[in-house]
């Protein structure tokens, strides 16, 4: 699999993660593992029908699609013909250049995107970025001040926080945190902050020392022990820390 990043324009880069690009490249089908980050995507199928949902979803070629925030991996299915382009936002930010319902229906789902998003897909082939940094620069609309302030909160703290503690320091309840989460991002504040906590553990773990052991990272993630470790991240990516 190639996979390439891009950094959006800095007016949206307030919004928007990246853009990025995977192709694939064996003959052979390939399954790649797609892990939480908390954020939702739109995908652009430049290539062949790609399965994605463990194989329980097929993105057809020239249509666009809607990820909604995951809450456990997914694994695509992907060969030589594989092209996808895809727009990675910024947790709770989606709301800046769309007015929905809420989220939360989605979470852990895809769902092809209406023609009414109008896009244009040959433009995304020749040149996506100078277009969907146009596009969305234009499309940029009020900014939910007041949740993005919290996932800044949840991000600084690593995932290391209550939700009745967020709730108390954002002059808030834990009852319209909920509301708030569910309908901007997908998922509850709870799982948020796990999901947060998730990606530093796999960052600590990453750049573990020689003689760092698992329990001390567990502490030092927030977990109360070594299995509690072991079982988030088991549920986030499938594999034991072991095996990483």
């Amino acid at each position: 699999m190639n996979y390439s990043q891009f950094l959006p324009d800095t007016s949206i880069a307030k919004y928007i993660d990246a853009f990025w690009k995977v192709s694939g490249e064996s003959s052979t089908s390939m399954i790649e593992r797609i892990l939480p980050d908390g954020c939702v995507d739109i995908i652009f199928n430049l290539g062949n029908d790609c399965k994605t949902d463990n194989g329980a979803f097929v993105m057809q070629s020239a249509k666009v699609y809607f990820v909604g925030t995951m809450t456990t991996f997914k694994e695509t299915i992907m060969d030589s013909d594989t092209n996808l382009f895809g727009i990675r936002f910024k947790p709770g930010a989606f709301s800046a250049f769309y007015k929905f319902n809420s989220l939360h229906a989605l979470t852990d789902k895809t769902i092809e995107l209406e023609k009414s998003f109008g896009f244009d897909l040959q433009k995304i082939c020749s040149k996506p970025l100078e277009y969907l940094n146009k596009y969305f620069t234009h499309r940029l609309n009020k900014e939910n001040k007041f949740l993005l302030d919290i996932v800044k909160t949840i991000e600084k703290r690593k995932g290391q926080i209550k939700v009745d503690t967020l709730a108390t320091q954002h002059y808030t309840t834990v009852r319209q945190l909920e509301r708030c989460f569910k309908q901007y991002i997908g998922i509850s504040p709870k799982e948020f902050i796990r999901v947060v906590r998730y990606q530093h553990t796999m960052a600590a773990l990453q750049n573990r020392k020689q003689n760092q052991s698992l329990l001390s990272i567990a502490f030092e993630c927030g977990y109360y022990d070594h299995a509690h470790l072991c079982n988030e991240l088991k549920r986030y990516n499938g594999i034991t820390p072991s095996l990483l």
